[in-house]
């Protein structure tokens, strides 16, 4: 038992020895790739105004990041990377990072070009074919314009009609009474006004007969 025991830590020991150079090699070999801090501003070509929310992706290492409101970024690269800048409404772009960076920084002001797209020219028409403008054109009624129909709405039988069909709230009660005081006090001593084109009076009638309350008990 303690034979195996010995034997299990024996071959441990061999295998963690024989890994370190492995491992001092790994480390070498990263240490020798110099990274690049990358960071920057991008900003449109047309305008020279800041570009926010510019996706930036390292097309050689797989990875990117997204530019913030004011249009700047920062990510970690590797000499010679090809940063591929993208963003709605701009053409793709590319950079590749310089390869004999005495720094291990670098800054640039990236411009995105406009994707513009012209399209041809569309006409409108109020009416789809000829034959139907003609036809529209010979049965117009050319006094029936505008101002005409204002006033036929604003008329008084349209404004008591009109009336007739809003319910009453509080404010409009407390109003309506308001009203009716003052008339009171207007009228006082004198013959009372004809309510016949009274449109509060017609829409109180037309809601009372609506409510049943006009009917005999």
């Amino acid at each position: 038992m303690i034979k195996r025991q010995f034997l299990y830590y024996f071959c441990f020991i061999s295998i963690l020895f024989l890994s370190l150079p492995s491992v001092s090699q790994i480390h070498k070999n990263i240490d020798s790739l110099r990274l690049i801090q990358l960071s920057g501003v991008v900003i449109s070509e047309e305008t020279l105004e800041e570009e926010p929310y510019v996706t930036i992706y390292d097309k050689t290492q797989r990875k990117g990041v997204i530019s913030d409101y004011y249009g700047y970024f920062s990510l970690v690269t590797f000499p010679g990377d090809t940063i591929v800048f993208s963003s709605p409404g701009h053409k793709k772009s590319s950079f590749i990072v310089p390869d004999s960076l005495l720094q291990n920084r670098y800054s640039l002001i990236h411009m995105l070009p406009t994707d513009t797209l012209e399209l041809k020219e569309v006409n409108i028409y109020p009416w789809p074919s000829k034959e139907e403008f003609a036809n529209a054109f010979v049965n117009m009624r050319p006094y029936d314009d505008v101002l005409r129909k204002a006033q036929q709405e604003l008329s008084g039988e349209s404004l008591a009609f009109a009336a007739a069909r809003i319910q009453t709230d509080a404010s409009l009660a407390y109003g309506n009474s308001v009203n009716q005081k003052y008339s009171q006090l207007y009228n006082s001593n004198q013959l009372p006004v004809n309510n016949l084109l009274n449109p509060y009076a017609w829409s109180k009638f037309l809601s009372d007969w609506k409510n049943g309350k006009l009917k005999r008990e």
